[in-house]
């Protein structure tokens, strides 16, 4: 069943290339319930000038348009764009029955970082990626209701922050539904070892979805390889046979992550006619050096036998890994357990514990190299609204910036406490000023009520942790805006997370171990970016936990120092602190000592032997080849020391780090819960 969806779906622009990735990611935004009202496409700069209207109004069933004929034997081989194949792409707007927009690529590499400036003042005018700028506006002048920017992307950061750059400059919510969808729960059954790397092409042939090779650049794959179809099971074989012949590849190899290939797709269930190209229309042009391409002659549409034109039998993969879904069975378990509920009774309120706080004071500069600042509004202002406060403090902000001779990038974390969470939105505008190159600090932010301040008239107060000498390349970040199944985009000025080097503390260097600090996290569904509906407290601190550990797994987090898990002030008809408390730290320990191996041991005579997991494809694996590569450790035991005599398992839960749990006035969009994770 398709996960819930928000009150109104969107009205997407779908990004497409021809290849397989942006139109299943499309597939995917009818199957959560938006409606795609256009598709966009850039192509090869030609001699003549760029044709931008719907491709309809060629008539039914036309060929390439005469500038893309002068094109037909360029390959741009672009980072950002797909461009082999783009003599069919004027056939999807009859295919699908969507217009079709397209306008030329101009420009080139001009960024070759893989993050990409989010405002106007980071973009590169010479960049390929502005391409796509005056292409969606005529879009949204001819489809004013479009609000939303679908993209194919799936492990390409370099990709995805690019049209995420693009979308929120032009005010589109970026949707990218195939993001690190490797790495997402497979469908119960899927073999072991390969599903993860080849569950993508598994289900586009399930949808009965027709992709082609168009495209090798590997040394695995020759030109013998161009025109498999992809989407069925001997092409896949085929494959991913010939990209394992040279041992084990990289996550996302088998279905060309690396540039090992390009594909076409001919059909997908929302076509109403069906791509054809004869064997005497396609041409080999090899470019040497392992790569071979396809040039396409005269394409053509044909009626299929059923055109479905939906997407209802799409799989959605499951909202929790297989770990989180082990560890909610626990939480709820321990909910329900009357002896656990007289425990949690035992523990000693939060009323008993108030008292009046007293908000830090701005650390001057010294020897230490990561400060800690606290700013509040002047005692002079005369600010009466939260406007004005939060004006104030980010004035401060710039300045003490200034005067230690330091950008906003030397800004690692922040935390925000609010009087009045309804002032959220204003903050987060005012805040979010402060920022204008790619991944801005991590954030946590809750509301403390009155006892923020004793003084009423102080409705913010900001911590920053400042670093006094980074550079640019120790200083590392996550930033993904795009709503996809994986973990939630962002809902405001802020980065999933920031890495900087241990070192860097000491000294300049940048090697060695890292220390990654982490947004906050609350239970949002990550394809709806909705809370849900359903599950209670139990499902929402195991979703936002598993969302914590998506995120530090991506960054390498081995093991977490210590969290906090806030919650929002008790009501009458609400379970107690205390017990609240309680199902965190349940929640914690079981995060901590699940173990994968230790589910599957009564599934061990079942699983492959020694031989299969040497030689049959259907059982090996990408990213580093061992036999759990794509599970990453977190925690990793061997961070610390647990040998010795004893139980292994008493000894592991007596290490497991710290958790505080904290309550709060109100959480960010009324959540349950927000973990907290302290430098990873």
């Amino acid at each position: 069943a398709p996960p819930p969806t928000s009150s109104s779906g969107l009205n997407v622009i779908a990004l497409v290339s021809g290849g397989k990735d942006s139109f299943f990611s499309l597939l995917h935004c009818r199957a959560n319930g938006h409606r795609v009202v256009a598709l966009a496409n850039l192509r090869p700069p030609s001699p003549l000038p760029p044709l931008s209207t719907p491709e309809a109004s060629r008539g039914p069933g036309a060929g390439p348009p005469q500038d893309e004929v002068a094109t037909m034997e360029q390959d741009l081989n672009s980072f950002m764009y797909q461009t082999v194949g783009h003599q069919v792409i004027p056939l999807y707007d009859e295919a699908t029955g969507i217009p079709l927009y397209r306008r030329s690529i101009t420009g080139g590499q001009g960024r070759h970082g893989k993050d990409y400036g989010h405002t106007c003042a980071e973009a590169e005018e010479d960049d390929e990626t502005e391409s796509m700028i005056p292409l969606l506006k005529e879009i949204r002048e001819k489809h004013p209701e479009a609000n939303a920017l679908c993209a194919g992307a799936i492990l390409s950061t370099y990709q995805r922050t690019r049209v995420e750059s693009v979308a929120t400059r032009l005010g589109l919510v970026p949707v990218a539904y195939l993001w690190k969808y490797p790495t997402l729960p497979a469908p119960e059954g899927a073999p072991p070892g390969m599903a993860g790397d080849t569950q993508l092409l598994d289900d586009m042939a399930a949808v009965g979805m027709e992709v082609r090779i168009i495209k090798v650049a590997s040394g695995g794959l020759d030109e013998s390889f161009l025109w498999t179809n992809l989407a069925s099971v001997s092409g896949k074989n085929k494959v991913v046979k010939a990209i394992l012949r040279f041992g084990p590849q990289e996550t996302g190899a088998a279905i060309g992550e690396g540039g090992e290939f390009e594909t076409l797709v001919l059909d997908a269930p929302f076509f109403k006619k069906r791509v054809v190209v004869t064997e005497g229309n396609r041409k080999v042009v090899n470019e040497g050096g392992g790569n071979a391409w396809l040039m396409l002659g005269n394409s053509k549409l044909e009626e299929k036998e059923s055109a479905e034109g939906g997407a209802t039998n799409v799989r959605i993969p499951g909202l929790m890994d297989v770990k989180f879904e082990h560890v909610l069975e626990h939480v709820l378990g321990s909910a329900e357990d009357s002896a656990f509920t007289r425990e949690a009774s035992g523990c000693l309120e939060s009323s008993e514990l108030e008292r009046t706080p007293r908000l830090g004071q701005l650390q001057r500069p010294g020897k230490t190299k990561l400060q800690q600042w606290c700013l509040v509004r002047r005692p002079s202002s005369s600010s009466t609204s939260i406007e004005a406060e939060t004006k104030s403090v980010v004035e401060q902000i710039r300045q003490k910036l200034h005067q230690t001779s330091l950008t906003p990038s030397a800004i690692i974390n922040t935390i925000i406490l609010l009087r009045h969470m309804a002032d959220f939105p204003t903050v987060n505008t005012i805040y979010g000023a402060l920022f204008d190159a790619p991944n801005p600090p991590s954030r946590v932010t809750v509301s403390c009520g009155d006892l923020l301040a004793s003084d009423p008239s102080v409705n913010i107060a900001v911590y920053l942790s400042v670093h006094d000498n980074l550079t640019s390349y120790q200083r590392q970040g996550l930033h993904v805006q795009s709503r996809s199944y994986w973990a939630p985009a962002n809902i405001g000025p802020y980065s999933q997370a920031i890495t900087i080097p241990v070192a860097s503390l000491a000294s300049s260097k940048s090697g060695g171990p890292k220390l990654v600090s982490i947004a906050g996290q609350i239970p949002l569904i990550p394809a709806t970016m909705v809370l849900p509906l359903e599950g209670g407290l139990p499902l929402q601190l195991t979703l936002s936990l598993q969302h914590l550990w998506r995120i530090g797994c991506e960054m390498g987090v081995q093991w977490w120092s210590s969290a906090v898990a806030y919650f929002p002030r008790s009501t009458q008809s609400d379970m107690p602190m205390s017990r609240k408390a309680q199902l965190a730290s349940k929640t914690w320990e079981m995060a901590h000592l699940w173990s994968a191996k230790s589910s599957d041991e009564d599934d061990d005579e079942a699983g492959p032997d020694l031989w299969d997991r040497r030689f049959n494809p259907l059982y090996q694996t990408f990213g580093g080849g061992g036999e759990n590569a794509l599970e990453a450790k977190l925690p990793d035991w061997y961070v610390i020391s647990t040998s010795g005599s004893g139980d292994m398992g008493e000894k592991r839960k007596k290490a497991i780090p710290p958790l505080f749990s904290a309550e709060v006035a109100e959480l960010p969009r009324a959540a349950g819960v927000e973990w907290h994770a302290h430098f990873g």
